[in-house]
């Protein structure tokens, strides 16, 4: 009996336990379904429009298209680079059961290397599958015909047309203009910094030289964009927007093409440069560096080997001579040193010295400097100085003045500084001070290092576009303006007749300077070429025009006392450089001519007979035109 009641107690006991666990269980059953479905009231109303966000961020996708870039004429419009269809041969995977079987069954019908093979599929493995993936970039017309008549038997697998820039006009531009290439990692890391990457979303290339780099905000253009549904794989449904790319500005250069190609072919492949600017404004009509290399081939990716090739060439094809070869100026700058020795008192028009072949430095012991006609010159003044290049009339100037004073002018003139081209590849080259000379030599500035730069030799260097720059302040009076290729501006859709002109850069002039002496630093030169012993008379012979022009010669190495230079025996990379600065016609400059040709051997017999027949191809065949009636000229 006992028995049975402890049994009782023990089922009554675990009875009550039942309904209190069961309790516990449907009270925390009602919990959780209120957690759900607070949490399900949370995430279907307060955060609906998040959710919703996220959602169409998956399925809605924005898709970049890069804008068309602008194209380039020269003055007269003529077309200097274009946007022309290329055709690349590509492939999807994911329409193409077996990859290698394709490929090797393509290769029988174009030529398909091992290396474009590689290239190919390194890309695939970092494009998706449903994407095309290019295998050649550049097809010609024979190959797209073939490709076409087989298009069947190759499912996944076709040509596209892209738009790529071409350069019509090949090597003779290349190093005013530049090109366009692939954007790599440094260009990206630019955008970036500059907040443009955006912009650049789309496109592949960008500008890497000369204007196509200096000008590029302007050429590139805005980008447009579609926004697109897209599927859970990534694959385009639909478009739901799209809004177009703005294209970029096409834009004309001072350049004359003509003229350009006709000084290129004076040159004829010899290391030197040229420049000529129109006074007035000191447009870039011409700038010629030779020799020089074909830009097309970096707009699809040189090879390595070939590269390299332009990189070791010993004639230096990479290297824009007009504004980056740093020569010293040598006598064509005379007549700046007249003018700043006239306007500072060091000499008077009316100054004569004798010339007996050399000048020493009063009071010294050191060696004499030579003038180069070793009898000398005799009696000298200004206008003789500059018509027969006397050096010892300038060595005197120098000692005279100080190299404080010729730094401070010839900075006015424009060296030791940038021209203010529009390119990037430019040198300042180097105008010599004290201060300079301390910080690159370690060592004082001695009365001894001055009077070579009297005649633009010693430490003085200058680019062919400073000395043009220079001839064009000279020729003006004093007023300083930047030399430019731009010209005008033509926006999308626009006629070429309907023009934005462009303002050229001006710089704080050099005042107070009498126009007599001006004056008469312009009639030494007008009788350097035109003058009974004037250095370049032979060349400027029975000319119908009047010019003025200073010959100079730069020399590469120094003669030890009492050696004499003999052009026939010594290596051709050894001898001097032949300059020329000279203006036409004289009471109304339409041009300046600026000429290094490098190791030409002397100024005067090399330099000014291709001026000459720079300044008969302008005056005498009226090459500069207006605007108005476009010329094609042939590439």
């Amino acid at each position: 009996m006992l028995r049975t009641r402890t049994k009782i107690r023990d089922y009554l006991e675990e009875a009550r336990l039942f309904r209190s666990r069961a309790v516990v269980a449907f009270l925390g059953i009602i919990l959780m379904i209120g957690l759900l479905v607070t949490n399900l009231y949370y995430i279907q109303v307060n955060q609906y429009q998040d959710y919703k966000t996220r959602s169409n961020d998956n399925r809605i996708k924005i898709v970049p298209i890069a804008p068309n870039r602008g194209l380039i004429y020269d003055r007269n419009g003529v077309l200097l680079a274009e946007n022309r269809p290329v055709f690349s041969l590509e492939l999807i995977p994911e329409k193409i059961k077996d990859m290698d079987d394709t490929i090797a069954r393509l290769q029988k019908i174009v030529e398909i290397t091992p290396e474009q093979v590689a290239r190919f599929n390194k890309e695939r493995k970092q494009t998706r599958r449903f994407k095309s993936v290019p295998i050649l970039n550049q097809l010609s017309p024979e190959d797209v015909a073939k490709f076409s008549v087989n298009q069947h038997h190759f499912p996944g697998v076709s040509v596209n047309a892209n738009l790529k820039r071409y350069y019509p006009y090949s090597e003779i531009l290349t190093h005013v203009i530049g090109y366009v290439s692939r954007i790599n990692d440094r260009d990206m890391q630019r955008l970036v910094r500059e907040e443009k990457e955006a912009n650049y979303q789309a496109t592949r290339d960008i500008g890497k030289l000369g204007i196509e780099r200096y000008y590029e905000d302007i050429l590139h253009g805005t980008a447009g964009y579609q926004e697109v549904e897209v599927n859970s794989r990534g694959r385009i449904i639909r478009t739901l927007k799209y809004v177009p790319p703005v294209p970029g500005k096409d834009i004309v250069l001072n350049l004359d093409i003509n003229l350009q190609m006709y000084i290129h072919e004076l040159l004829d492949g010899r290391r030197g440069s040229a420049v000529v600017l129109d006074p007035k404004d000191n447009g870039v009509l011409a700038m010629v560096s030779s020799p020089s290399y074909d830009p097309n081939a970096f707009v699809h990716g040189i090879s390595g080997k070939a590269y390299r090739a332009l990189l070791n060439n010993k004639d230096r094809p990479l290297v824009n001579r007009a504004t980056l070869g740093i020569y010293p100026p040598a006598s064509t700058i005379k007549p700046m040193m007249a003018v700043s020795a006239l306007q500072e008192g060091v000499i008077t028009p009316s100054t004569v010295r004798n010339d007996p072949g050399y000048w020493k430095i009063p009071n010294s012991k050191t060696k004499p400097f030579r003038d180069w006609l070793r009898w000398g010159h005799g009696k000298v003044d200004v206008l003789k100085s500059i018509e027969e290049s006397v050096d010892t009339f300038y060595y005197q100037v120098a000692y005279d003045m100080g190299i404080d004073r010729i730094s401070r002018w010839m900075m006015m003139f424009g060296f030791g500084d940038y021209t203010g081209i529009d390119i990037y590849e430019e040198s300042k080259a180097n105008m010599p001070t004290r201060e300079w000379k301390r910080a690159r030599h370690k060592t004082p500035w001695y009365q001894g290092d001055t009077i070579p730069v009297g005649i633009g030799q010693g430490y003085w260097t200058a680019t062919p576009m400073q000395i043009a720059k220079a001839t064009s302040v000279l020729v003006n009076h004093g007023e300083v303006i930047a030399p430019h290729l731009l010209r005008a501006t033509i926006d999308n859709g626009e006629q070429f007749a309907k023009q934005t002109l462009a303002e050229p850069e001006s710089y704080p002039p050099i005042t107070g300077v009498k126009d007599q002496y001006w004056d008469l630093a312009i009639e030494g030169m007008h009788r350097v070429n035109q003058g009974r012993k004037g250095t370049a008379r032979r060349a400027f012979a029975g000319t119908p025009y009047t010019s003025g022009g200073k010959s100079g010669t730069a020399q590469v190495f120094g003669l030890a006392e009492d050696e004499e230079y003999n052009a026939d025996e010594i290596a051709e990379h050894l001898r001097d450089h032949a300059l020329f600065t000279g203006f036409a016609p004289l009471e109304d400059p339409k041009l300046i001519v600026t000429i290094v040709l490098e190791n030409a051997g002397g100024g005067s017999s090399n330099g000014a007979p291709v001026v000459r027949k720079v300044f008969d191809r302008v005056l005498l065949q009226d090459t500069i035109a207006d605007n108005s009636e476009p010329k094609q000229a042939t590439p």
